[in-house]
């Protein structure tokens, strides 16, 4: 089988995003299973070079058949749109600006089918709202960008997969935002793409939204009832092997213990917390219902440490194998 291309964004020019690339692109186990290609500024990859050491060659083209995808030489899609002292650890609305037209670009190339799959690095909100981008993240950009309407935000991380009903939103809005349709909708990409990705039969775990998931109307105002217990009747009655609404504060440790394959958590920290307990070095961030793969880092910009060169890459590199792995699934 040929090696897919997979588009690796920047991100935020201030953060991590650039040096975590280069240090991932000098194992050589990323060239044996794709054909890796950086969509960004060629200056501010050879600027974290200069501190980084990894004796890669970077290479600034303009058009992908320029890219002769060898190991050691990067080959960088060059938006040239940064200054190349732009400042490590601060917030920018240039840095903003072009983390969003690194993404815009790798879109465009996706739905072209020039690139197989998107690799995220991470993007700054504030600096993409101070230019002008008024998204909560990565995956609403990515939504927009591509019409798409029913998506849903999955982490995963070794022995935990988590898809989320609800992400960047405050958590009284999050409770208001869901509802049956929605959290039937979010059952269903769960099982969609652990199906395609070889689960003959997803065990999907749903989560309640109050303690012991309401415990019978104990607690909260019967959220359980009216919001969650419909759309899993409805994915049952479909063949989906969804069960719950189950207590979140036990329903991560036995995902984690195998019992389940993927736990639908109904808000940001609900799901994240537990992954990123596992360690944000192994924590992959994948996007389902878009029309080509985008995985990325399950971490931040990193403004504390950009530019000291200690930065851990194991995040980006495990964002890639799993790009690489779903692309060649078609999920």
């Amino acid at each position: 089988m040929s090696r897919p291309v997979i588009g690796i964004t920047m991100g935020d020019a201030a953060g991590v995003g650039p040096e975590i690339i280069m240090k991932a692109l000098r194992d050589p186990e990323i060239y044996a299973i794709c054909k890796p290609l950086v969509i960004g500024d060629a200056k501010i990859l050879q600027r974290a070079e200069t501190f980084i050491h990894t004796g890669l060659h970077i290479k600034p083209i303009q058009n992908i058949d320029e890219a002769e995808f060898k190991f050691g030489i990067v080959e960088c899609l060059d938006l040239n749109l940064l200054p190349p002292d732009i400042p490590f650890g601060q917030v920018s609305a240039k840095a903003g600006d072009a983390a969003f037209r690194y993404l815009e670009k790798a879109i465009e190339l996706a739905k072209e089918g020039k690139i197989d799959a998107i690799c995220t690095a991470p993007l700054n909100k504030e600096a993409l709202h101070k230019a002008g981008h008024m998204y909560p993240g990565h995956t609403e950009i990515l939504a927009e960008l591509t019409n798409t309407k029913d998506f849903a935000m999955i982490l995963s991380a070794p022995k935990l997969k988590v898809i989320h009903v609800t992400t960047h939103v405050g958590l009284k809005d999050a409770i208001d935002m869901i509802n049956p349709n929605r959290v039937y909708k979010v059952i269903k990409l769960a099982h969609d793409i652990l199906k395609k990705a070889g689960y003959s039969n997803p065990r999907i775990a749903v989560c309640g939204i109050n303690p012991h998931a309401g415990e019978n109307g104990l607690f909260g105002y019967r959220e359980e009832e009216e919001k969650i217990i419909p759309a899993i009747k409805k994915a049952q009655q479909e063949g989906i092997n969804a069960i719950g609404p189950l207590p979140a504060d036990t329903v991560f440790y036995r995902a984690i213990r195998g019992d389940f394959d993927i736990a639908v958590a109904m808000y940001h920290d609900q799901g994240h917390a537990p992954v990123k307990v596992l360690g944000l070095e192994v924590g992959v961030n994948i996007t389902a219902g878009l029309p080509f793969v985008r995985t990325s880092v399950d971490h931040g910009t990193a403004f504390d440490i950009a530019g000291k060169g200690i930065a851990n890459e194991l995040s980006m590199k495990e964002a890639i194998r799993q790009a690489v792995e779903l692309t060649s699934k078609k999920i």
